[in-house]
C-alpha cells in the first residue's frame, strides 16, 4: 500500500489472522481518515497511531482489536497497547462496543485538536 494514502477503510471481519499482531500506521504520513468495520484485527497486540499530523478522524467498529467478543474479558493482556500520540489535527476518536476490551494500555497524548472521544 502506498504511504501517500489519505483514507484507509478496513472492512468488517478483516485482518483476523493470528500472525497479524501489530498495526503501526506511522509510515502513512498523509493519512487523514482511518476507519475499521466490526469484528476486525482480533489478534493485534499493539496499535500505533503516532506522528500522523494529517489525521483528522479515527473510527473503530464494535468488537475490534479484542479476542473476547461481546462482553467483559476473562483476562487483560499486559502486552496489548493502543497509542494515539502526536497527531496535531485529529478531531475525532470513536471506538465501538467491546473494542480494545482486553487491552491494558490506552495512551492518548499530545492531540491538541481532539474534540470528540466516544467509546462504546
Amino acid at each position: 500500500m502506498s504511504p501517500n494514502v489519505e483514507v484507509m477503510i478496513v472492512d468488517s471481519n478483516a485482518c483476523n489472522e493470528k500472525c497479524f499482531t501489530a498495526l503501526d500506521l506511522s509510515l502513512f504520513s498523509n493519512l487523514k481518515v482511518f476507519e475499521v468495520g466490526d469484528y476486525s484485527f482480533s489478534f493485534v497486540d499493539e496499535v500505533k497511531l503516532i506522528g500522523l499530523n494529517q489525521l483528522v478522524r479515527v473510527v473503530i467498529g464494535d468488537n475490534c482489536f479484542t479476542e473476547h467478543k461481546n462482553g467483559y474479558p476473562v483476562f487483560i493482556y499486559p502486552t496489548r497497547h493502543f497509542y494515539l500520540k502526536n497527531c496535531e489535527s485529529v478531531k475525532e476518536l470513536k471506538i465501538g462496543y467491546w473494542s480494545f476490551s482486553d487491552y491494558s494500555v490506552c495512551e492518548i497524548e499530545n492531540v491538541p485538536s481532539l474534540e470528540v472521544i466516544e467509546m462504546g
